[in-house]
């Protein structure tokens, strides 16, 4: 028997209280539509549709209308949310990648169930609780890998030298820490780096920095790169250990007038006075950019690093019926100065169009605490630029073919232990080894100075000038045209660099692989030199 819900006599008569007299006739017309609409799929169309999957794929399309933060959870992605809000949820801890078809174990997690039941980085996943994992979505796999603590999943693996095994692993609840890293650097300079912004950040952030000051810290690099953000009155928090009590952190203005807000600092700081750098990326949005934007603003810290990303808008979270949540925009936010750093427009595109950004006409500019200037619209502006360094074709080829990661699986297997991460280097000899493999190794690649000799080409080809410089071409795409043999000792050093990073993670997971790039950060590199000289400090802050 077929059943068939109206959608529109529940939503008409919650909508009069939900919207009032603002568009309410418009409101009811489209429930109406829809509801006629799932009354004729229902009725006549050829197959028995799937109400639940045909509800979401509609609620899913009209969101991705607005913006992409506003997001529809069903109950049965609830995970997801509470991974978003918290950092915590139910699985075995590690991170996997697809490799041919297959799922293999990436980057298990210290300490958590993963590593505790014997599972290592480059095991291939062949099934889970007897269910086939070939050709599934790496998605997928990640599902039948997650569930409640305390449950048990038999795991079937692949690994090199070892061959097929079963191992059970025992869920337990996976807590992604906010801070992963901080420590000491050199001459006293402390280290903090936040990933992400859920209920614990603020008390992470505040642990560790009060045990590198009880180690000696005279000043901080505080690293937001690749930070997507999270809970906004976590980033006041945080600016609050820095700035003074009673400070205006940021300012939310909505289209209801209950949303209009102003978030200050409500504690006493723990440091007002020690030197501080923000590191941020393209990478760095919303609460990050909140802390980068309002310790800029009132002129705490010195911002290093590369243009945020520029998301100035704000969202919260709504329960609905039958365990699903709602996760809406619902205002802008502004830094001290009074500036908004989102950096697309949303609103304005028409239907099925590409959001543009803020012309740089409408761009306004605003004053720190000490006069600086700084613009709206463009994200966070670092105070000193670091450039970062872009990854040559062959080392962006080997890495996308994961001969990186392959080789680095077959290295932990032969050698049983390490240096310690910091101060791990391959040998010349081992680095040759590596090169022979990835000499034997079929995968194709071309570099940008080749593309352009090939445009340059077909250009003079038809202006009739190619004949004359055709000798001349020649010898230079000779020197141009990819050779992996030459390519390996010429970029040697980044190739070194990132297959030493991935090997330490095998043995001193995210903590060593962390360790291993402090010394050759371009970025940290340039924030200690900012921290060491006071006088230039001091001067881009206008003290």
């Amino acid at each position: 028997m077929k059943k068939h819900i109206h959608f529109a006599l529940f939503l008409i008569a919650f909508t009069s209280n939900i919207f009032g007299q603002s568009n309410g006739f418009e409101v009811i017309k489209n429930l109406e539509l829809l509801d006629q609409i799932y009354q004729n799929l229902d009725q006549y169309f050829v197959d028995e549709p799937k109400p639940g999957n045909l509800a979401k794929v509609g609620i899913d399309a009209m969101l991705k209308e607005l913006d992409p933060y506003t997001v529809y959870y069903h109950e049965n992605n609830i995970e997801d949310y509470r991974m978003m809000t918290t950092g915590q949820y139910g699985g075995i801890g590690a991170l996997i990648r697809s490799i041919d078809g297959y799922t293999y174990i990436a980057e298990p997690f210290e300490n958590n169930p993963a590593v505790k039941a014997g599972l290592k980085a480059g095991d291939k996943i062949l099934s889970i609780d007897g269910k086939s994992m070939k050709g599934l979505p790496s998605d997928d796999v990640t599902t039948y890998l997650k569930g409640p603590k305390g449950s048990k999943i038999a795991v079937e693996i692949e690994r090199e030298k070892v061959g097929k095994q079963t191992i059970i692993v025992e869920r337990d609840e996976i807590k992604i820490p906010d801070v992963p890293y901080y420590g000491i650097l050199k001459d006293n300079v402390g280290y903090i780096k936040l990933s992400s912004f859920t209920n614990t950040a603020s008390s992470e952030v505040k642990k560790a920095f009060l045990e590198l000051k009880e180690k000696g810290m005279e000043s901080l690099v505080f690293d937001l790169r690749g930070n997507g953000g999270g809970l906004l009155i976590e980033a006041v928090k945080i600016v609050n250990f820095f700035v003074k009590k009673d400070q205006e952190v940021v300012t939310t203005k909505a289209r209801m007038a209950e949303e209009n807000r102003v978030y200050k600092t409500i504690d006493n700081p723990i440091d007002l006075e020690i030197p501080l750098t923000i590191l941020v990326d393209d990478g760095s949005a919303s609460a990050s950019e909140i802390v980068a934007g309002s310790i800029q603003d009132l002129d705490r810290g010195v911002i290093i690093g590369q243009t945020s990303f520029g998301k100035g808008l704000v969202q919260r979270t709504y329960d609905l019926k039958y365990g699903s949540k709602m996760k809406l925009t619902i205002a802008k936010y502004y830094t001290p100065s009074g500036r908004c750093v989102q950096r697309l427009e949303y609103y304005d595109k028409t239907d099925g169009s590409k959001p543009k950004e803020i012309s740089d006409s409408l761009l306004k500019i605003f004053k720190t605490k000490n006069g600086r200037d700084v613009i709206d619209g463009r994200g966070i502006e670092p105070d000193i630029k670091v450039e970062e360094k872009e990854m040559s074709r062959l080392t962006a080829t080997i890495y996308a073919n994961n001969l990186v990661f392959n080789y680095a699986t077959t290295f932990a297997i032969n050698h049983p232990e390490i240096a310690v991460a910091n101060s791990f280097s391959l040998s010349d000899e081992e680095y040759n080894a590596f090169k022979k493999y990835v000499l034997n190794e079929k995968f194709t690649y071309s570099t940008a100075s080749e593309e352009m000799l090939k445009k340059m080409k077909e250009t003079a080809e038809k202006e009739g000038y190619f004949n004359d410089s055709k000798a001349e071409y020649e010898l230079l795409m000779a020197k141009v045209t990819p050779s992996k043999e030459r390519d390996l000792d010429k970029f040697k050093k980044e190739v070194k660099s990132l297959l030493e990073n991935e090997i330490v993670s095998r043995y001193y997971y995210q903590t060593g692989r962390t360790e291993h790039t402090l010394k050759q950060d371009d970025f940290i590199l340039k924030a200690i030199e900012t921290l060491k000289n006071k006088s230039s400090y001091n001067t881009i802050l206008k003290k």
